[in-house]
């Protein structure tokens, strides 16, 4: 079963809170933690993993916070929870190719297969800025 984690549900809607904010507008850890019910100090390793990536400026200090890096057009679904959960697949065979002797002769390898090609095009197809836009989305 293909199943976000716990940390790739707040990676996604703590990024869809920033998107939210008007573009460079820096975003207090704590408001962002409680708008989007996100544990702080677990939103705090989320944003520390987003801003070596890129996605977010991290700002110390007095009026520090976090702010959108680059526009949210240009985030990706699936980069954001890739970013946190890895690859996305739904077997251990298909980003692994050596993790089953099978996959060569496996009928439903191929299966497997698509399943991924369609996840990642339609996670592919969903920008940030689109789902910030989303009133039911938190």
């Amino acid at each position: 079963m293909m199943e976000l984690t716990r940390k790739g549900e707040y990676a996604v809607r703590g990024i869809i809170h920033l998107a939210r904010q008007p573009y460079g507008n820096v975003a207090l850890l704590s408001d962002i933690a409680e708008e989007a019910d996100i544990p702080q100090t677990f939103l705090a390793k989320i944003f520390q993993q987003f801003a070596k990536l890129g996605f977010v400026n991290s700002y110390r200090g007095s009026g520090g916070g976090f702010s959108l890096a680059r526009p949210a057009s240009t985030i990706t679904l699936r980069q954001v929870v890739e970013a946190v959960e890895g690859p996305i697949a739904p077997n251990r065979c298909i980003p692994e190719a050596d993790a089953c002797q099978r996959s060569a002769t496996c009928a439903v390898h191929t299966v497997w297969r698509r399943v991924q090609l369609q996840a990642l095009e339609i996670l592919d197809g969903v920008t940030i800025e689109e789902l910030a836009r989303e009133s039911n989305i938190q």
